[in-house]
């Protein structure tokens, strides 16, 4: 519950065993959405803010989301430097100049 005694979230058990979960926000710039869960992700969901890591399924949610968005930009700086490196063509440098070149950048 907020400060206002308004709930943060409401679950409420669908036909199938999923869950669907509102979230509320006092906080300008989110966006109120509904998702639903499968049954065990809504248990690890429920686990993971009764052992208070996070204050509420909204928050685990969104800190999720922020983790896989900087997983993808690191995967796309990876994909970029390899194609770059594919396209650079072949080199008759030794192992350990190319190594003290990239250590020098």
């Amino acid at each position: 519950m907020s400060s206002s005694g308004t709930p943060l979230f409401k679950s409420i058990k669908s036909r199938h065993l999923s869950y669907l979960v509102y979230f509320y926000t006092k906080q300008e710039g989110m966006a109120r959405q509904s998702i639903s869960f499968t049954e065990p992700n809504d248990k690890w969901l429920k686990a993971q803010v009764e052992s208070q890591e996070y204050s509420s399924k909204s928050e685990l949610v969104n800190d999720l989301i922020r983790q896989a968005r900087k997983q993808q930009q690191e995967i796309d700086y990876i994909r970029m430097k390899l194609e770059k490196a594919e396209n650079s063509g072949f080199t008759n440098e030794r192992k350990a100049d190319i190594l003290r070149q990239a250590k020098s950048q």
